[in-house]
């Protein structure tokens, strides 16, 4: 399999936009990944187009990529529309990544978008509940929400995980988010803020959780092999990217707690690329709440569920800490645009390994700038476990 270059990525902001349409977000984060990539469209062989929602929420269906890409410009190329809930753009990404790898095309673009805000916001709820088993969670109230709730409280009674732990991740999100200029949310907050903020669920108020967006980020791909054709800029190369679905829990096995399906894919990435999470430089995780940080880094073996508490504490996640986690402000600082948010990670770890994340930018080991980075990402809901679940790893 030949190695695969990201040599552009770009993005629209995150956020509410109700006078723009999935063709308008899609349009900019394309057009600002080909500008990154210094490519001429027309050499872009082929498209993946991730997306969760449209048909339930803009009622854009079937043709959506299609749709999209031909607003952008493009005409003649393959179109390959991909739908995994919030892992969406992800498994473009993958499979731009195969494809490429195999020799089957040269060039590739991949976008991630979500038109999530509309005139009805009941419909935008009833759209993210159907990222679940509707014919048994249907008719039954059945939020996100409630599920990371239960999860954290039981961290909270076995590991000594509390609130403020909570709130501490939060707060560091949210002053990430706050040097993000495609945050949805620009604006540090104090643990007194967050704390006190309207309780959703208890251990989760309502600054802990990420709301919904509107958003679109695109990469473009290429073989290593021709990348220097495009773009002089340090290119980072996708050592891993994999997928993990349908996770059956095995009580027999020791292993296999309910972070099996988050860490699976992750070791499998791990194994592929050879590397291991004494090896990262920076990591974004999947924080839909943002205390669900800690839960992905427990899934990553970045540290242990009795190690948590200290690792929150001593501020080893911040940005100028021994594992930088969520960098770009997370789900919670940057936004949840379902089908866009993979790619959004994906693009925080490009600009973060090319040395052009700004105030953001994380040192990296010896100060030498960071060199190996993952993305875990995940989405939806199936039999109490992660319907989708991937792990991929970038490296210089």
């Amino acid at each position: 399999m030949r190695e695969v270059a990201i040599i552009g990525v770009g993005m629209h902001r995150f956020g509410r936009f109700l006078n723009l349409s999935l063709k308008d977000l899609g349009r900019v984060a394309v057009w600002n990944a080909i500008h990154d990539a210094g490519i001429d469209p027309k050499l872009i062989e082929a498209a993946y187009v991730g997306n969760s929602l449209a048909g339930l929420i803009t009622g854009q269906e079937g043709v959506r990529g299609q749709v999209i890409l031909r607003d952008a410009g493009f005409t003649g190329i393959p179109v390959t529309n991909v739908e995994g809930a919030c892992a969406s753009s992800s498994i473009g990404l993958r499979e731009a990544w195969i494809a490429i790898g195999a020799g089957i095309h040269d060039t590739a673009l991949v976008l991630g978008v979500e038109k999530m805000f509309c005139e009805d916001t009941a419909r935008s709820l009833s759209a993210l509940a159907a990222d679940s088993d509707m014919e048994l969670l249907g008719g039954l109230g059945f939020q996100f929400v409630g599920n990371y709730a239960m999860r954290l409280r039981r961290y909270m009674e076995d590991y000594g995980w509390t609130q403020e732990h909570f709130a501490k991740v939060t707060v560091k999100n949210k002053y990430n988010g706050s040097l993000n200029p495609f945050a949805q949310y620009q604006k540090p907050m104090t643990m007194e803020e967050v704390l006190s903020s309207r309780l959703v669920a208890y251990p989760l108020t309502l600054y802990m959780c990420s709301s919904m967006a509107d958003g679109a980020a695109a990469a473009i791909l290429c073989a290593k092999e021709t990348a220097h054709r495009y773009s002089s800029k340090p290119l980072p190369t996708i050592a891993a990217c994999e997928l993990y679905s349908l996770h059956f829990h095995d009580p027999r096995k020791e292993d296999d707690g309910e972070l099996a399906s988050y860490r699976i894919p992750i070791y499998r990435a791990y194994e592929r690329s050879g590397v291991g999470p004494e090896d990262l430089d920076v990591v974004e995780v999947h924080d839909a709440m943002a205390p669900g940080e800690m839960i992905r880094c427990v899934a990553c073996g970045l540290f242990t569920p009795e190690e948590a508490p200290r690792m929150i504490e001593e501020e080893r996640t911040s940005l100028k800490g021994t594992i930088p986690v969520n960098p770009s402000g997370g789900l919670a600082a940057r936004g949840h645009p379902v089908g866009a948010t993979g790619l959004a990670m994906i693009a925080e770890l490009v600009w973060q390994l090319r040395g052009e994340a700004g105030k953001r930018q994380v040192p990296g080991r010896k100060g030498k700038g960071p060199q190996i980075a993952l993305a875990q990402n995940s989405g939806g809901l199936v039999a109490g476990e992660a319907a989708v679940s991937m792990g991929t790893i970038l490296k210089l």
